[in-house]
């Protein structure tokens, strides 16, 4: 009988949701310390988690877990990439 794959779970850090890793989006503090999106989840540095709705958008920035997560403050452009991508605009 073959052995099931493992399926890696992130939490997120909006609702503290245990959720699969591709249904989730990550946002990634680069070695640089520049922070963006991070499509493939592969990109290198802190890499902090978020279910793709906007309510989770909303709590992670009401509580400011996310830039508890990654260390650093978010800047605004990334704030409106999440929002429009989260609000299906883009």
């Amino acid at each position: 009988m073959p052995r099931q794959k493992r399926i890696p779970m992130r939490t997120c850090v909006g609702c503290r949701t245990v959720r699969p890793k591709r249904e989730m989006i990550r946002i990634v503090r680069k070695p640089t310390g520049e922070i963006d999106l991070d499509e493939t989840g592969k990109a290198s540095g802190r890499g902090a988690y978020i279910c793709p709705v906007v309510d989770c958008l909303d709590a992670a920035v009401k509580s400011k877990a996310l830039q508890r997560s990654l260390q650093r403050d978010i800047p605004d452009e990334v704030w409106k990439e999440l929002q429009s991508r989260l609000r299906g605009e883009g």
